[in-house]
C-alpha cells in the first residue's frame, strides 16, 4: 500500500451504518428512479458509509504527508508523469477523485460553491467530467485485484448522472428522517 494514503481502518465501514445507507441507495434506485444495479448499490453505499469519516473524505496525501483536498490537487498526484509513483497510485487516486465528486455533487451540491470558489484550484473544473472521466481512467485497470470492480466503475462512469440524481435521492431521504426525529423530540417546557 501507499505510503500516501491513509489506511482504512481494518474493520472498514460501520456495519450498522452501510446497511442504513444500503437501504437509503436501494429505494433511491428503485423507487425515485426506476433502476437499479446491485453491485452499483453496494458501491455507492460503501462510500456513503466511509465517507460518514471525515479522514476518508482526505485520505488521499502528497508525498510531504499533507491531506489533499481539492480535486486539482489529487488530478497531480494521479498522474504517473508527476506524483503517483505507479499505476496502482493513479487509479486509486482517480477512484477517489470519482468518489469525492459523485459525493459532493451528488449528496452535498450546496458544498459545491465552495468547494470550486476562484480562491481555489477546482474553480477551474467541472466535477460532474472530472468525476465521470477519473472512474473511466480508474476502470481501465481491470486486471489482477481491480478486475472485479472495474466493470462497477465503467458503469459509474457511464452513468454518473444517473448516479448524482441517486444519491440527491438518498439526500432527500437523510433530511426527511432528520426531519421526522424532530417532530418526534420532546418540546422544552
Amino acid at each position: 500500500m501507499s505510503q500516501n494514503i491513509i489506511p482504512t481502518p481494518p474493520a472498514g465501514p460501520d456495519p450498522a451504518l452501510h446497511q442504513l445507507f444500503s437501504s437509503l441507495v436501494e429505494r433511491a434506485f428503485i423507487q425515485t428512479l426506476g433502476v437499479y444495479e446491485s453491485h452499483v448499490a453496494d458501491y455507492l453505499a460503501t462510500v456513503l458509509a466511509d465517507f460518514a469519516q471525515m479522514s476518508q473524505v482526505t485520505k488521499i496525501r502528497d508525498l510531504t504527508g499533507r491531506p489533499l483536498e481539492e480535486v486539482a490537487e489529487m488530478l497531480l498526484e494521479a498522474d504517473v508523469r508527476f506524483a503517483a509513483t505507479s499505476f496502482s497510485r493513479e487509479r486509486e487516486v482517480h477512484k477517489h477523485i470519482g468518489d469525492c465528486t459523485l459525493f459532493w455533487a451528488g449528496l452535498y451540491p450546496e458544498a459545491l460553491p465552495r468547494l470550486q470558489a476562484q480562491s481555489r484550484r477546482d474553480h477551474l473544473l467541472d466535477y460532474v467530467q472530472q468525476g465521470r472521466s477519473s472512474y473511466a481512467i480508474a476502470a481501465t485497470h481491470d486486471y489482477g485485484a481491480y478486475r472485479r470492480e472495474a466493470p462497477t466503475l465503467k458503469k459509474i462512469s457511464d452513468e454518473f448522472e444517473l448516479c448524482l440524481l441517486g444519491l440527491n435521492s438518498v439526500r432527500q431521504q437523510l433530511d426527511s428522517m432528520k426531519m421526522d426525529t424532530t417532530r418526534l423530540a420532546p418540546r422544552p417546557h
